[in-house]
């Protein structure tokens, strides 16, 4: 055998070892939201079209913070590749606080401004007071949310991505049965299913400190909040909140697009947004394998192991977004009634997921790249990036709608214009090999 197949063979292991873990605990949102989705569904359309708004202000409000997750997970890692444990959960716990403090001051704002976020969002007038609704609720559930992020970021550097999925396990089946109580069972309606996932992701916040907790005390690393290592945490994120908010600008363009075509358009944009969520999660498996594995080999000054495993996981990034889109084609009959039974929505339905299942392998290599480049550090320029394609964007979106462009196009110019774009800047980072600066911190 070649050293290259050994080689390979050994990034495999690392990267399965990893990435199936991951993929069950990073689905767990998607899942949350199907769920929501399925059961506000069968309430009307307008409850889920209120629902789909409110969802996409939501996932805003918690995924510009969602560095919290990805730049602990680098951090932690290089100390990891370094031999450094207590620095390493040291550094986890600042993330942690950092996530407190964003939390408490994200609910302050939403909660008063729930009402405008949901007019600024373009829903229609029997629309709007299902997405009040679920939106002020599920703002409570942020802090745990983000706490939540911290925590898996930490685990991920420390090469445990487990026990992430033991508590996704745990949070999933919680919130699937509160919904069902809260909404059906009571009657809650939308409340209900708000109700319902803040519950949940409070409990998975819990389990996740207890875990976390432990493991500080076992290394002697203190729990206090440290000033200056909360500071230093929030400033590796700022990059990664520039890329992430104009990524989330980008979805939220196109929820705004969606939702003035009408309520069936954007009931429509709400479950291809869904599915789309859970593909991407499930690729950001092997970004999430990338970002510990790359940390670590960087931490530990392995330039060469490094480079292979960034190529090994392109490869898996390609395969995987095949299959996923296979599945996706295979599986529209299926996914269109489980939804919704209105024969609009379906319609629309049906063109959409295809441009969703074509798209599948650039968006694997593109996650693959993203969990890279975050694993080394490299926030600047997948910041800067990130806005480049967001400046393209914008426009030819906004033009949509104008042009007679339906729900098929717009998704064309997210699922094909924004990926590829994506795509092009990020492998272009990837062979300069500029990314590759090797230490327990990068300089």
């Amino acid at each position: 055998m070649t050293s290259t197949a050994t080689s390979a063979r050994r990034h495999d292991r690392e990267i399965l070892a990893l990435a199936l873990p991951a993929f069950g605990a990073l689905v767990a949102e998607p899942l949350f939201l199907m769920a929501d989705s399925a059961i506000v569904g069968h309430l009307g359309t307008p409850q889920l079209a209120g629902l789909g708004v409110a969802a996409a202000l939501l996932q805003t409000a918690v995924h510009v913070f969602v560095f919290l997750a990805y730049a602990t997970t680098a951090a932690v890692a290089r100390r990891v590749g370094a031999g450094d444990l207590p620095a390493a959960i040291r550094q986890g716990m600042d993330g942690i606080w950092l996530a407190l403090l964003l939390g408490a001051a994200v609910v302050a704002v939403v909660l008063p401004a729930a009402p405008a976020l949901v007019d600024v969002s373009g829903a229609s007038a029997t629309a709007a007071p299902h997405a009040v609704t679920y939106l002020r609720i599920s703002a409570l559930g942020i802090p745990a949310m983000l706490v939540v992020l911290a925590a898996t970021g930490v685990l991920r550097g420390l090469q445990d991505t487990r026990t992430p999925l033991y508590v996704a396990i745990g949070g999933f089946s919680g919130n699937l049965v509160l919904n069902v109580v809260f909404v059906y069972g009571l009657g809650f309606g939308v409340a209900g299913s708000a109700w319902g996932t803040v519950l949940a992701q409070c409990a998975m916040a819990a389990a996740y400190l207890v875990v976390v907790v432990k493991g500080a005390r076992r290394h002697g690393a203190s729990l206090r909040p440290d000033a200056a290592g909360i500071r230093a945490c929030a400033q590796a994120g700022a990059p990664l909140l520039v890329r992430t908010l104009s990524l989330r600008a980008v979805m939220l363009i196109a929820t705004a697009v969606a939702a003035r075509l009408g309520d069936a358009d954007v009931a429509a944009h709400q479950i291809t947004l869904t599915v789309w969520s859970l593909l991407a999660f499930a690729l950001d498996a092997i970004a999430i394998a990338g970002q510990a594995i790359i940390g670590r080999y960087l931490g530990a000054g392995d330039e060469a192991g490094a480079r292979a495993a960034w190529r090994r996981m392109v490869q898996w990034g390609i395969a995987s977004g095949a299959v996923l889109g296979l599945a996706v084609l295979a599986a529209r009959p299926l996914l269109m009634p489980l939804f919704t039974s209105d024969q609009d929505v379906h319609a629309r339905l049906w063109a959409v997921l295809l441009v969703v299942a074509v798209t599948q392998p650039v968006a694997g290599v593109v996650f693959v790249l993203d969990g890279v480049l975050m694993g080394a550090g490299d926030g600047p320029y997948l910041a800067g990036a990130m806005l480049v394609t967001l400046a393209v964007f914008a426009p030819v979106a906004l033009l949509v709608p104008r042009m007679g462009g339906g729900l098929a196009a717009l998704w064309w110019t997210v699922a094909g214009l924004m990926m590829s774009l994506r795509l092009v800047t990020l492998w272009l980072r990837a062979r300069s090999g500029r990314w590759v600066v090797t230490g327990a911190v990068r300089a």
